[in-house]
């Protein structure tokens, strides 16, 4: 990672701020809950309630409606050029693309397989898809390539105990770990993490001194973190990338009541919150003044697409 002739850090470039501060929030009209929320630009982005998905601006204008969609949390995501990803309520995997008006089926419903959760990796161009079995009361990951190859199939740990039971929420880090919001039974769940080939690293379930989690809508920001919602205390919590906590970071005084989903924007930084029909907007990280008008980028590779990314926050 270099500025100039200097090599520096990422944590250089950006930090925390002491407190989040609210930057807007908007009613978002078209949708009774913001459920998922999949940007595709800094100031256009799909959101989902239990039976629609809207395309809306950063003012809660609906521009586009996609409707017969799979009802449940992590559904859509969006891909490199924009199109939109989802599940529709056959369990179909969909491709819409609003510039030629094409709606078309990825991946078929392979029953009793339902997919519940997709996620788009903006690094390497895979598609994760999170699956559960309504036969055998079994989940997993299977991941695919740009081409549309079946690469990876993840649902046990090293010791041979499964991994998932209902995954809601898929992202990635900064390291290619894959992340799930996973959730078990009532008010109990877990943010399960894996390395990007498989390999199981962790399972967090809340804060040492805490309630139980029930994990909703999670990613990761320009530093390598986790925020999760977390349904049962209605906070936004960060944890780092091996998984101890580090704070509460937004709760009910912040301004949220009971959040369900999140995206980070890696240009703005800022923290995209999703509750009932409203999209907040919060700033805890910033660039630091001293390195004001220089570049940082850092590295992403994943060994099991053999891939690396250069990204510029």
């Amino acid at each position: 990672m270099t500025t100039g002739k200097r090599q520096v850090g990422i944590d250089e470039c950006v930090k925390l701020t002491s407190t989040p501060v609210l930057h807007t929030s908007v009613c978002v009209t078209g949708v009774s809950c913001v459920l998922h929320i999949s940007p595709v630009t800094s100031d256009r982005l799909w959101v989902c309630d239990w039976f629609n998905s809207i395309l809306t601006d950063t003012t809660g204008v609906t521009i586009h409606r996609v409707t017969g969609i799979s009802p449940g949390f992590g559904v859509h995501t969006v891909d490199s050029s924009d199109e939109l990803i989802y599940i529709d309520s056959d369990y179909n995997i969909n491709k819409l693309s609003i510039e030629n008006g094409s709606d078309t089926t990825l991946l078929a419903n392979t029953s009793p397989w339902r997919p519940e959760c997709v996620y788009f990796s903006p690094f390497t161009g895979d598609l994760m898809i999170g699956m559960y079995n309504y036969k055998t009361d079994t989940a997993k990951i299977t991941r695919y390539n740009s081409s549309g190859h079946h690469t990876l199939t993840i649902q046990y740990d090293n010791t041979g105990h499964t991994l998932y039971s209902h995954p809601h929420f898929i992202t990635e880090n900064k390291n290619g770990d894959i992340i799930v919001s996973d959730w078990i039974n009532y008010n109990r769940g877990a943010v399960v993490v894996t390395e990007c080939w498989g390999r199981y690293r962790f399972s967090y379930t809340g804060p040492p001194s805490g309630s139980s989690l029930s994990p909703l809508g999670i990613c990761t920001d320009v530093l390598s973190h986790i925020l999760v919602c977390d349904d049962n205390t209605h906070t936004v919590q960060m944890i780092d990338k091996d998984g101890h906590f580090l704070s509460l970071l937004l709760t009910q005084p912040n301004g949220i009541d009971k959040p369900y989903s999140l995206d980070y924007d890696n240009k703005t930084h800022l923290l995209w919150v999703g509750s009932y029909n409203t999209l907040s907007v919060y700033r805890y990280i910033q660039r630091r003044h001293s390195l004001t008008g220089m570049s940082c980028t850092y590295v992403v590779y994943c060994p099991i697409s053999d891939i690396f990314r250069w990204v510029t926050p």
